[in-house]
């Protein structure tokens, strides 16, 4: 079986499987922070991941989701409606 080694900072380096690790990746898929409960100690961690890490963690079947810290606001989609409904060509506006 696959196993990751990390390190816990209460117990120092410990080794988990895909199944104890959360991937959450930022939107473009290449950075994040993955997140597991210590073997040893149970303590939660948080780590972050850069393109490197993301790649073995996906490689080796870990579970993901894309996480954004800055959701669409209701007024950004209001915005976006009105722009759509006053433009005769809606393409155009990509273009720009």
């Amino acid at each position: 079986m696959t196993t990751i080694k990390t390190t816990c900072a209460r117990c120092g380096d410990i080794h988990l499987t895909p199944d104890d690790v959360a991937l959450e990746l930022r939107p473009g898929g290449r950075e994040g922070d993955y997140r597991f409960n210590c073997p040893t100690c149970t303590e939660p961690q948080r780590r972050p991941a850069n393109s490197r890490v993301v790649s073995v963690l996906l490689a080796t079947g870990v579970a993901f989701e894309v996480v954004n810290p800055d959701p669409i606001t209701e007024s950004e989609i209001e915005a976006f409606v009105a722009a759509l409904e006053a433009e005769s060509d809606p393409f155009r506006l990509l273009a720009g």
